[in-house]
């Protein structure tokens, strides 16, 4: 099922007045959030180069789907031939957009999600990929009243597991365990509540259950209320308030709480002190957790040696995973690394290659255009061979 997404403009503005007096700071729009399979990480972050080959995924969080757009914006600093005019300039500091939240597998759906107690044979049924089973068992707990069945039907309902879909159904069933005070339902209520589809909107009463979701304890809730706080005082003042809950929410590992504390902490906004070393230490944690805008900026940060000592080798590896991951800014940027042998050594044919793939995808940048008018018919011919079997 899908829900809708909350976008922040405000958010954005309000950074970007910070950033002007900030040295001229820049950040590219966040990519789409990845699911929530994997333990938060606690350790030190790695800001040394990722391993090569494909990049796997470590998802960030564990609800049901919400649509996001996807970034093609890029960003200059560290860059070579940075002064020239590009298209794919980004926006000076826009804000995280809501979680993506993609729902996990079953095998690694934790029952407290469903409630404090969960619902037993119903929940066990559910883990072993029973779903008709469970949904059986659980709807007659949940017409008795019991909020974790509740949760756990619509859950079902939601997500089509052994049942057709029914989103109006699964908001039904969302509602009366949220009234019973379950986190999980509150949260997917309420943004239900805010989409407006399969319930009548009602913002007041969503931003209420966001708050008592959050409040418990839900992380992507605490990520989802801290951007409504922003819409509703897009000042210093409201990034303050929201930077409370981005914190609770990076403090365990949730990707998109990570870069939003690294954006707020690289601006100097919501109270907080521009503190340049503790915004890439954040990068670095969403990075290693495939959050590609992470990535992109951790490269470029290491490039510049922003926020830290300067690693045009760990750069590049970062820029290549971003763009090999499907990031348009990344693969532009990459091809640009690839054009002045920055981090690697020079290979016109890959800058050309790359610069063709983000072409493709609609990015388009009269610098890299010059660049590809200038190689020979064999060269182009060869870069074209290659941006065909490029990711």
């Amino acid at each position: 099922m899908r829900w809708s997404r909350l976008s922040f403009t405000a958010l954005a503005a309000a950074l970007t007045i910070q950033a002007a007096a900030a040295a001229g700071t820049e950040s590219v729009p966040v990519p789409q959030p990845r699911p929530d399979t994997s333990a938060p990480d606690t350790g030190a972050p790695d800001t040394s180069a990722p391993t090569t080959g494909a990049p796997t995924t470590s998802p960030a969080n564990t609800g049901a789907p919400v649509t996001s757009t996807p970034n093609t914006g890029a960003q200059n600093a560290g860059a070579p031939n940075a002064g020239a005019v590009h298209t794919d300039k980004p926006i000076v500091t826009p804000l995280p957009q809501p979680a993506t939240l993609q729902p996990p597998s079953a095998d690694t759906v934790n029952p407290d999600r469903f409630g404090a107690k969960p619902p037993d044979a119903a929940y066990g049924a559910f883990q072993r990929g029973l779903y008709k089973t469970a949904y059986n068992l659980a709807l007659v707990r949940a017409k008795n009243g019991d909020p974790a069945a509740q949760t756990l039907v619509a859950e079902i309902l939601s997500r089509g597991l052994g049942v057709p879909i029914n989103a109006a159904e699964a908001a039904k069933w969302y509602g009366l365990a949220a009234e019973q005070g379950v986190p999980e339902a509150q949260f997917q209520y309420a943004l239900m509540l805010l989409d407006g589809r399969y319930v009548k909107k009602d913002d007041k009463e969503a931003y209420a259950l966001m708050q008592a979701a959050a409040e418990a304890g839900n992380r992507l809730a605490q990520f989802n209320f801290a951007q409504l706080l922003i819409q509703q005082d897009p000042g210093d003042a409201g990034i303050a308030k929201a930077a409370a809950y981005y914190e609770r929410a990076a403090g365990t590992g949730l990707a998109d709480a990570e870069y939003a504390m690294a954006q707020i902490y690289a601006n100097g906004a919501g109270g907080k002190p521009r503190d340049d070393a503790k915004a890439r230490t954040l990068l670095a944690q969403a990075a290693r957790q495939n959050y590609d805008t992470a990535q992109l900026d951790l490269a470029a940060w290491m490039i510049e040696g922003r926020g830290g000592g300067r690693d045009l080798k760990s750069g590049f590896a970062w820029m290549r995973r971003a763009a090999e991951g499907g990031n348009v800014a990344a693969q532009n940027r990459l091809a640009k690394l690839y054009m002045g042998g920055i981090g690697t050594d020079p290979d016109l044919i890959l800058a050309g290659a790359w610069y063709i793939v983000a072409r493709r995808a609609g990015l388009i940048d009269p610098q890299m255009d010059d660049f590809l008018q200038g190689l020979d018919d064999d060269q182009t011919k060869q870069a074209l061979q290659k941006a065909n079997r490029l990711p």
